[in-house]
């Protein structure tokens, strides 16, 4: 059973209240608690879903929801038909009614704080046929009603599309396909669906009749299109993509390996062999079980090198590590299969990389360079530190004695390898006794530590966090406490700080309206009644952010202001737009209090063509000084950049800086030649690139940048520069030297920049450490006999507002944009507040210069994007670095292969007003915190770009609910050792699909569900409680006020003939009973997961994702079985006479099934 939801703008949590329901009215009641002291509940959520005489929902009400208390109410209407056409936003009521059904619900949306005169529904319309496909979809507002996303379905055009075919043969045992031009697809033979934007922007999916896509074409103009080609062998295997770029070149060898994406596959269909445009060819093994043990890459394969992965019977990682093979990808495949089959590691201990490792090393490989990364499951190793409580908290044992629970199934150490030495980072996670994570304690490699511990309320909401650290083990210990406070609805009120033994400091107090938006924040100050800022948002009714406090007037104190104009520019001159994209942003600091404007120009590709620059308040308001111009080629590569400053001559007068000309080979870049001759911009040039086999670019004369390594993370590792005009005749000296550090995950823990002259030796040395940031200055003039050495000093620690600066022992706050990007920093300076710092950005993120310039604090160079600027003028985003001055990357893009249509190293889908590469791997994806709670993190797309102690998903997740009568416990009737009970009883299935944009944004969930019975020892099973039938057999997604809701519920019980058998041993059958609830809240992307069961048998609830490469299952949920006969046993009511006396009557009525929240 398959449905597929498409997700709703964000707007509110749920109510509380003691819930009077309308008697007359079918419905459904759910009450949800949100604190509990054992005793009471504190706060509850409370939803009433009211059905028509049909059993179709009419009204939901959301019970004292607002931030007032009052009821929150979404309308449901349905067209002649029964379609539910129109879905309406939910409406604050002025008063509550306690649940109680609303009459005239959309009465209130017209008051001015709530929806005025907008249109607060969005509709579908549909076609006149049993299909009910879509038509147009309408979004909500006055200015959306007649900008309708269009959809049209037809067949193809002879000639229309091109027909590629292959020849496959076998090689190496893997697929070998070559590619051929067979002229074009007949009339009527493929499938055409046109989806056009609200912008009037086309986007034309063909598919065959197998349900393959086989071009996606984006249309340009009336000319041009980008066309992206799918091409399958004869076993439907993906076998190529072709490009826009490629599908418009001669496709021979060299645009193959250029321009286009090849797959192998091996007989289990497995990918084997894979080349991404401009990079070499890539290799993976699998054990039996189809779990990907080895991987190699170009530059490994250079050195025989493979990453491996070691599993548990689970599935779990247990570790990671280089290997040396010399054999060839088909020689290690035959090899793991033949020798070691499933491939699973066991317990054992063996010493590697400078660390004991408690798993034996029988699994492949064991010819191990370097282990690269440990995990422990279940139990905590000897020796691990172990605390019994964390606040008031008590820690989830290993041993299951004394609570009735454990550690087990659960991650409780993690050790993470530096790459360059054998030092490690230790990690132990510890659990409160529902299984969520309230205290981290990592050790780090220099033998200091990081101990955060957390006091979570009854929803898991944090209200005191611990941050103890210490860079050394001998050095002073930071403390910083945290402490969190939360409305009805756990809506955060108040975030404080407090660094050691110096005053609270309130971060942020946040105020809300009546649909839950953030209405203002109260930045900073010791006293909650006197913050250094309070910042005002406002929203447009699609619930998009349009104004942070007002830059048109700044005369109450505010230092910043911001606005940004989708559908309604201020200048007349300009595109509306509707479709997302932003066609103007204005702003003012009170630095010079100017308000400054950017307008923006896009092509059909939704590709920023131009940001133009203008004061309006200014004598010249088109000065001109800050533009950008762009063009692409097909692939989204930039071949022209015309970019302007302010003239040294004259403030107002605008000066061409760069006029860049981009040369490629493929997507790599080999050159930029500046027409404009000035070096205030991207330096004058033309030097040729150079790249490795990776696809990493290895030189940038342009920057005198002579040399740039990597590691296998494809991170730099060494940055070597030269300096023109050497210390002799016609030789270049040694430039700066910058050496990067990363753990094995990928973090970076320490960069080192030296300066190198014959005259002087001075080097920065900079540790990162959990968030804590340390750097060490050193000079030493030759001549001089003593050196400047700072010695390692603590520069600062981040809070969600700025950061915390150890030096000034003082809070920094920053202003960010709806980018991240930093923009205006302050502090109180003990007398009044002091701006320490402006940032304003080019599009594609080069700084503005010549305006507003200010000392800042050089140790933090966080700006862009909130990413750290480094010496180079690159920013470091974590998996890639970004070159802000020719706006792309130099590295391949680790996602390339989610973003075929695009270049490699293309940034942010060349909009990057709209849309920010997170750390240069796309835009979000499903994520599991270490509490187990699951999120859709817009800045994760691996493993590597997750946080700390979080897990990478995917876009695709696999919930299974398991039913199951152990055998260990198992106390019930065993017909003399002939019936063994145990085993699974009902197993459910619930897979979650999220759907995105080209930007990676989630615009729809797909689901699809799936149950089937388990074993019983006598006869078939039933899929049925008797006492209820199959009717509450139930699946549904429903779009709801915050979001989605996706739930099942499922019944099974034992057979007839066994339902017999226990009777007469005096048994009743009871309930085997699944239900599940799914709420993803698209305001904070989180994914809330409910799982009940009946009183009998065990349960557990286990989710994986297809992006974890780990195939690992993390258990969500489990309940231990009680005892058989205290659940089972039939009560009596009385006594019969019978041919062998008197015997008991008993009530084998079915009763009613019964839920119980088990997580």
């Amino acid at each position: 059973m398959t449905k597929i939801l498409t997700t709703v703008g964000s707007l509110f949590l749920f109510g509380i209240s003691e819930a009077q329901l309308s008697s007359t009215e079918n419905y459904v009641y759910t009450r949800t608690y949100l604190d509990y002291n054992g005793t009471t509940a504190s706060k509850t959520s409370e939803t009433v879903q009211y059905f028509d005489g049909l059993g179709r929902p009419k009204q939901v009400v959301n019970v004292k929801a607002s931030p007032l208390q009052n009821d929150i109410i979404t309308h449901i209407e349905y067209d002649g038909f029964g379609r539910q056409s129109k879905e309406y936003l939910p409406i604050p009521q002025p008063n509550t009614m306690n649940g109680a059904i609303i009459s005239n619900p959309l009465s209130n949306a017209t008051q001015p704080s709530i929806y005025g005169s907008e249109k607060i529904y969005s509709e579908k319309v549909l076609e006149n046929s049993p299909l009910d496909r879509i038509q147009q979809q309408i979004h909500v507002g006055n200015d959306w009603s007649q900008k309708p996303v269009k959809f049209d379905y037809d067949a193809n055009i002879a000639g229309e599309v091109i027909k590629f075919t292959t020849t496959t043969t076998w090689v190496n045992n893997a697929t070998k396909s070559e590619i051929s031009n067979s002229g074009s697809y007949g009339t009527a033979q493929l499938y055409k669906n046109t989806v056009t934007d609200e912008d009037g922007n086309k986007t034309i999916e063909f598919k065959n009749g197998q349900g393959q896509v086989l071009l996606v074409r984006k249309v340009l103009d009336a000319t041009q299109s980008a066309d992206t080609y799918y091409v399958y062998n004869e076993y439907n295997q993906l076998a190529f993509v072709i490009p826009p770029l490629a599908s418009i070149a001669t496709l021979n060898e060299t645009t193959l390996n250029n321009l286009c994406y090849q797959y192998r596959y091996d007989g289990r269909s497995r990918l084997v062999e894979k080349k991404l445009p401009g990079k070499g060819w890539e290799y993976m093994v699998y054990d039996k079980v189809d779990r990907l043990v080895a991987t190699q890459d170009p530059n490994q394969k250079l050195l025989n090198k493979w990453l491996f992965t070691k599993y548990d019977k689970f599935g779990r990682v247990l570790y990671t590590g280089i290997s040396i093979d010399n054999g060839d990808r088909n020689a290690v495949q035959t090899w793991v299969t033949n020798t070691y089959g499933i491939n699973v590691e066991t317990a054992g201990t063996y010493t590697q990389s400078g660390l004991q490792i408690y798993y034996a090393n029988t699994a492949y490989p064991q010819n191990i360079e370097s282990i690269l990364s440990v995990n422990y499951y279940d139990s905590y190793l000897t020796g691990d530190p172990f605390p019994t409580m964390v606040y008031d908290q008590i820690v989830l044992p290993s041993d299951v004695q004394q609570y009735g629970v454990s550690t087990k199934g659960l991650p409780v150490s993690s050790f993470v390898k530096n790459i360059q030495d054998d030092n490690w980072t230790k990690t132990y996670m510890y659990y409160d006794l529902k299984g969520r994570l309230i205290r981290e304690y990592s050790q780090n490699h220099l033998g200091g530590y990081t101990n955060i511990e957390k006091r979570i309320d009854f929803s898991g909401n944090p209200n005191i966090i611990l941050t103890q650290h210490k860079r050394l083990s001998t050095d002073t210990e930071k403390v910083i406490v945290e402490n969190f406070t939360y409305d009805h609805q756990n809506r955060l009120l108040t975030h404080t700080h407090q660094v050691d033994s110096n005053a609270v400091e309130y971060l942020a107090q946040n105020e809300y309206n009546e649909l839950s938006q953030l209405k203002n924040k109260k930045v900073g100050g010791t006293s909650a009644n006197s913050p250094l800022q309070q910042v005002d948002y406002q929203y447009n009714i699609r619930g998009w952010v349009k104004q942070i406090n007002n830059p048109n007037d700044l005369s109450n104190g505010d230092l910043f202001g911001y606005r940004i104009n989708y559908n309604s520019p201020s200048t007349g001159y300009w595109t509306q737009r509707y479709n997302g994209n932003i066609s103007e942003i204005d702003w003012a600091t009170q630095s010079d209090n100017v308000l400054r404007r950017y307008v923006y120009m896009y092509d059909s590709l939704n590709r920023l063509t131009g940001g133009y620059y203008l004061e309006p308040n200014s004598s010249i308001v088109w000065a001109g000084t800050f533009n950008e111009n762009y063009t692409y080629d097909l692939n989204g590569n930039i071949t022209k950049l015309v970019r302007t400053g302010k003239s040294p001559v004259s403030q107002t007068t605008s000066l061409t800086i760069d006029d860049l000309t981009y040369v490629y080979n493929g997507n790599k870049l080999n050159s930029v030649s500046d027409a404009a001759q000035n070096s205030s911009g991207y330096p004058i040039g033309g030097n040729m690139i150079s790249y490795d086999d990776n696809g990493n670019m290895t030189n940038h004369m342009d920057k005198n940048i002579s040399k740039i390594e990597y590691n296998h993370l494809n991170l730099p590792t060494l940055v070597n520069a030269v300096v023109g005009g050497g210390w002799l005749p016609g030789l270049d000296a040694e430039g700066p030297r910058h050496t990067y550090k990363y753990k094995a995950n990928g973090t970076k823990y320490a960069k080192r920049v030296d300066n190198i002259s014959p005259y002087m030796q001075e080097f920065t040395e900079v540790d990162y450490l959990d968030g804590f940031q340390y750097e060490r200055k050193y000079t030493k003039m030759n001549t001089a006999q003593n050196p400047y050495d700072t010695g390692i000093v603590l520069k600062f620690a981040p809070t969600s507002e700025g950061y915390f600066d150890f030096e000034k022992n003082k809070y920094i706050y920053n202003y960010s944009d709806h980018l991240g990007n930093t923009r205006l920093s302050y502090f109180h300076n003990g007398s009044s507040i002091e701006v320490l710092e402006e940032n304003n950005y080019y599009p594609f993120g080069l700084k503005h210069e010549g305006y507003n310039g200010l000392a800042g604090n050089p140790s933090y160079q966080y700006k862009y994007n909130g990413k750290e600027l480094q010496e180079t003028g690159m920013y470091d985003y974590g998996a890639r670095f970004y070159m802000p001055d020719i706006g792309r990357w130099g590295v391949v893009d680790p996602l390339a292969e989610q973003y075929r249509r695009n270049s490699t190293y293309n940034y942010a889908v060349n909009n990057p007003i709209r849309f920010i590469d997170p750390d240069g791997r796309g835009v979000t994806d499903f994520v599991g915190r270490g509490d187990g709670s699951i999120y859709w993190d817009k800045n994760a797309n691996s493993q590597g770009t997750t946080k700390n102690g979080e897990t990478y998903l995917g876009k695709e997740l696999t919930f299974n609910f398991t039913s199951y009568i152990d055998g260990k416990t198992w106390n019930g009737p065993t017909m003399g050792g002939l019936v063994d009970a145990a085993g699974v009883k009902l197993t459910s299935t619930l897979t979650l699909t999220g759907r995105e944009n080209d930007a990676g944004e989630l615009t729809s969930l797909v689901g699809d569900f799936k149950s089937k019975p388990g074993e019983t020892p006598i006869g078939e099973p039933r899929m049925f409680y008797p006492g209820e039938g199959g009717s509450n057999n139930t699946f549904s997604m429903n779009s709801t006020t915050t979001g989605a809701n996706i739930n099942f519920e499922q019944h099974a019980s034992v057979s007839k003939i066994e339902e017999y058998g226990l009777n007469a041993a005096g048994f009743k059958i009871v309930d085997v009973a699944q239900k599940l609830n799914i709420n993803y809240n698209s305001s904070n992307g989180n994914l809330s997961v409910e799982a009940s069961t009946n009183i009998f048998p065990s349960a557990d609830l286990r989710v994986s994702g297809n992006g974890d490469s780990s195939g690992n299952n993390y258990l969500l949920m489990q309940y231990n079985q009680p005892s058989f006969p205290g659940t089972h046993s039939a009560p009596i009511t009385g006594s019969a006479t019978t041919p062998r006396g008197m015997a008991p009557v008993r009530d084998f009525s079915y009763y009613p099934s019964k839920f119980y929240k088990r997580n």
